[in-house]
């Protein structure tokens, strides 16, 4: 899977870019809030990608920011909410005011935006109301020991793993590492302990 990309922006549309790299041009589907933040076409830039497979195409949508793809990705985990949806929900409602707006329950803030009925933002807030908490104080939180245990399990919910197998996960990762490991180390010990 492609995880990230960094090249020419050659072309700049509000929610499409085409970056080159390396003399191939990939076409990435953007959030309105990263278009507004893009260079100039003819400028290098870097996007988080997120790829997403299906049976007749491959996408590739991305962010400036981890923040939004980790917001993209708890979206595309509500039943009913696809790329496309994720992406205009982004655009109305960026990483942080939607964190926000699902903590507070705010209704009305996800009906706002086009393409979101009622039923859909119901299941977003209750779907997401816990998840969207995690990642705020994950983003809050100091690189500590806890801190980096917490963001881990969380990292590993986001990729659908179950909470008690991240948890085992992650505790067992912290045992085979030395003492204070940073936030990346501990993350790839614990996906490799989980897929183990």
């Amino acid at each position: 899977m492609i995880a990230r990309l960094e090249g020419v922006l050659t072309e700049k549309r509000p929610e499409e870019v085409v970056l080159d790299v390396g003399g191939v041009g990939y076409e990435v589907r953007v959030p309105l809030s990263t278009f507004l933040q893009l260079p100039e076409e003819g400028k290098t830039v870097g996007l988080r990608i997120h790829t997403h497979v299906r049976e007749e195409a491959l996408q590739l949508y991305g962010f400036l920011r981890e923040a939004d793809r980790a917001v993209f990705r708890l979206l595309l985990g509500i039943s009913g909410v696809g790329p496309r949806l994720a992406l205009a929900i982004l655009s109305g409602l960026p990483a942080e005011p939607l964190l926000g707006a699902i903590r507070q329950g705010d209704l009305r803030a996800l009906v706002a935006v086009p393409g979101v009925g009622k039923k859909t933002a119901e299941r977003i807030l209750v779907d997401l109301r816990d998840r969207a908490s995690e990642l705020e104080a994950g983003e809050e939180a100091e690189p500590g020991q806890d801190g980096v245990e917490r963001a881990t399990v969380s990292a590993l919910l986001n990729l659908g793993y179950p909470a008690a197998h991240a948890e085992r996960s992650v505790r067992a990762a912290l045992e085979e590492l030395p003492a204070d490991p940073g936030l990346q180390a501990v993350i790839r010990e614990a996906l490799r302990v989980a897929a183990g």
